[in-house]
């Protein structure tokens, strides 16, 4: 069972470094109750989004993450200023990019998009 703390949250600065202090944050926020894998797929997810929300997303950036108390779920949620929902491109083999929303529905139990007025968040539930 996790025995996590409340969530937590951050507000990150729309620049490229921002995924890497996202992956700190997770680190920081991260419930010791789940399998070390969690924590690795979730750093890479949380990467791969908070990258998306500073390139095609904008201010403000937010990351918030979360156990359900019930069990190993760990929910991850990035959120920007554009409400737009993200794409899932079919990347040629040599890109360096592109692949992020695909990684997002592989590796996670489940995922989704919210929207509001005033942007989108994009979730995620690993376990």
């Amino acid at each position: 069972m996790c025995e996590a703390t409340p969530a937590a949250e951050i507000t990150l600065p729309d620049e490229e470094h921002s995924a890497r202090r996202a992956r700190a944050f997770l680190s920081e926020a991260y419930c010791a109750a789940h399998h070390a894998r969690v924590l690795d797929e979730a750093q890479l997810l949380v990467s791969e989004l908070v990258t998306n929300a500073v390139r095609h997303g904008g201010p403000p950036v937010l990351v918030r993450v979360s156990c359900d108390g019930e069990g190993p779920a760990l929910h991850v949620a990035v959120r920007d200023g554009n409400p737009q929902p993200p794409v899932r491109r079919d990347a040629a083999p040599e890109a360096e990019g592109g692949r992020g929303v695909a990684l997002v529905d592989i590796i996670s139990d489940r995922w989704g998009v919210e929207h509001d007025e005033n942007g989108k968040t994009v979730w995620f539930v690993i376990s």
